[in-house]
């Protein structure tokens, strides 16, 4: 859980900056935007697999242009 204190002096808009940048930094905006719609499991499943041979693609890629 995110909580940001006031600082004396320390403007209400100041500290509602401080509040999103720690949002941010915790990934919690990148987490409700995947929550938003529910996937279904199979979906799920295809999206998993699908970022799985991305990564090994791009491993792959990196290894080629590493060893010319």
């Amino acid at each position: 859980m995110v909580s940001v204190k006031v600082r004396d002096g320390e403007s209400v808009e100041e500290a509602i900056r401080r509040f999103k940048r720690e949002c941010e930094r915790n990934g919690i905006m990148q987490e409700i935007k995947k929550r938003e719609f529910y996937k279904s499991p199979s979906v799920l499943k295809k999206e998993k697999l699908a970022e799985a041979k991305r990564k090994i693609r791009r491993k792959m890629m990196k290894d080629n242009n590493w060893s010319r």
